[in-house]
């Protein structure tokens, strides 16, 4: 069996994803500044014929279920099954341990040996959480037809959270990332209710940086407070124009 073994480094710091073209959520209000709040992310690590799911965008977030198997708790926060976590070793480094920007880090290395049955799931430690002794996970499946539960933790606070389930095709192997961020409507009516409510949370399927589905809680519909998905306009290719001289 072949085993393919990464370099990683772990690190105290607390991760921080900032989103492009969409606001990140920080918890609706800015993250606290704390001094030890650094910015640091892990990076996924493809593997040939595997498909990696991930979250990001808000102060934590975890993969709760995969179809019928449980990954992440919601009650502690931590992977259910030992087993699924890819195992990790302290690398040799003449036993040095390396500092940067306060924060010690170690080297370590990840058995990413290849899934081999089409049930089988991997997680894998991808940073430290925005909260305190909370850790992110992707996990790894082979590509399929998939039901994925996510928990969102939009605020620093694990007593309010955010559920959100899809049923997706992963047919392509590569890396699908779920984007959570806030709505921004540009429009209110200037009552105190409006000033007071949340902007509603929309997540993102992205597949590399592509986003292929779009899905916004409703608000004040018949489906308030469910995960509603929106249609994304995808902007069509204009062939040029190319000019041709007459010949005189």
């Amino acid at each position: 069996m072949n085993k393919i073994r990464f370099a990683v480094w772990t690190s105290t710091a607390i991760a921080i994803t900032l989103l492009s073209g969409c606001q990140a959520l920080t918890g609706y209000q800015q993250i606290d500044k704390a001094e030890s709040a650094k910015v640091w992310t892990g990076t996924i690590k493809p593997i040939a014929g595997e498909v990696n799911i991930a979250c990001v965008g808000t102060y934590h977030c975890e993969i709760v279920k995969i179809d019928r198997t449980m990954v992440i708790s919601p009650e502690n926060h931590k992977p259910v099954n030992a087993t699924m976590v890819v195992a990790m070793n302290a690398a040799s480094q003449n036993n040095k341990t390396r500092t940067r920007n306060k924060h010690s880090q170690a080297a370590m290395t990840m058995d990413m040996t290849p899934l081999i049955h089409n049930n089988a799931i991997k997680i894998v430690p991808l940073s430290a959480s925005a909260m305190p002794n909370l850790i992110n996970y992707y996990a790894r499946v082979k590509p399929a037809k998939r039901e994925v539960h996510v928990n969102f933790y939009p605020e620093n606070n694990l007593g309010y959270v955010e559920r959100f389930a899809m049923i997706h095709d992963f047919a392509g192997p590569g890396t699908y990332q779920l984007r959570a961020y806030q709505k921004k409507s540009g429009q209110s009516s200037g009552s105190l209710l409006d000033t007071a409510s949340p902007e509603p949370l929309c997540v993102e399927l992205y597949q590399g940086n592509t986003v292929q589905r779009r899905f916004c809680k409703q608000i004040g519909t018949e489906h308030q407070g469910e995960f509603v998905e929106a249609s994304i306009v995808k902007a069509a290719l204009v062939p040029s124009k190319v000019k041709v001289k007459a010949k005189v």
